[in-house]
Formats: structure tokens, C-alpha cells, sequence
């Protein structure tokens, strides 16, 4: 059975920037994509749709065909209430409620791995702590918080 993946809003928007100040991962994300992604099982939720089509992204309508035919997440009061124990917890900054709401779908679902480059918020070695007691606190499953550097087969 292939391993789950769930994206937050950075992985396809890199996949279509091409800013110069954010080329390496942009290129690492399209290298995962075409080499690794087959190996997966990806999933996004309307939280992610919802952030790509509100954004000022310059490919916007590539981004939002990229992710057209991914499985989506049903949505569910429990996310929210998932997300709202994480800022009430300081996991999350109550201004960045997106970022709590990604890591409560990749929690509540038992999804392998919550692919991002926001290591501020996610991706972020610090807060790996913190995310486990506060979802086995919840009952909840951890996931690995990765950026798709982290995900390649070994050769």
C-alpha cells in the first residue's frame, strides 16, 4: 500500500513559481513531482483549494489545473475544531489558522506526511515536540512534516 501525502498551498504554487530568490526549491519541487509523486497517494483539501484560488499567484490557473484532479479531503467540523486546540495551544499563530487547519486534515485523516516548504509554521524541527504531545493529547495521528527534499527514493 503506497504512503499518503497531503499538500498544503506551497507545493503547487512552487511547482509553477519562477521567482529567482525561491528557484532551489522550486526545482526540487517539480524533480519530486515528476520522479516521486507516483509513489503516493496525494491528497489536498478544499483549505488548500481555497488558499491557491485566493492568493496572488502570477499561474493561477496552471496552479488550480495542477491540483484539479487530486483527491480532496471531505471537510468536517472536527478539522476546525482540530485547528482551533493547536492555536489555543500556540502551535500555530492565530493569524496563520490555514497552517493549523493543514496539520489538522494530515491528524485527523492518519496522513503520512504533510509535504510543505513552510518551515516556519510546519516544517519546522522545533515544533515537532509540540505537535506530538498536543495530538496524542487529542488521540490523534502524528505525521511527518516534510518538505519534498526529504522524500526522495534512495537509489
Amino acid at each position: 500500500m503506497k504512503k499518503s501525502i497531503y499538500l498544503d498551498t506551497t507545493i503547487p504554487s512552487y511547482y509553477f513559481d519562477e521567482r529567482e530568490s525561491l528557484r532551489y526549491p522550486c526545482e526540487i519541487t517539480r524533480k519530486w513531482w515528476a520522479e516521486e509523486r507516483q509513489n503516493f497517494q496525494v491528497y489536498i483539501s478544499l483549505e488548500t483549494i481555497g488558499e491557491l484560488n485566493s492568493g496572488d499567484y502570477p499561474q493561477k490557473g496552471k496552479i488550480l489545473d495542477f491540483v484539479h484532479n487530486l483527491e480532496i479531503l471531505e471537510q468536517s467540523q472536527v478539522i476546525n475544531q482540530i485547528a482551533e486546540v493547536y492555536i489555543q495551544n500556540t502551535l500555530m499563530p492565530k493569524d496563520q489558522r490555514g497552517d493549523a487547519i493543514h496539520l489538522a486534515y494530515t491528524s485527523f485523516y492518519k496522513i503520512d506526511f504533510l509535504l510543505t516548504w513552510n518551515c516556519n509554521h510546519l516544517a519546522n524541527a522545533n515544533k515537532k515536540l509540540h505537535i506530538k504531545v498536543i495530538n496524542s493529547r487529542l488521540g490523534l495521528f502524528i505525521p511527518e512534516i516534510i518538505t519534498p527534499l526529504e522524500l526522495f527514493t534512495e537509489r
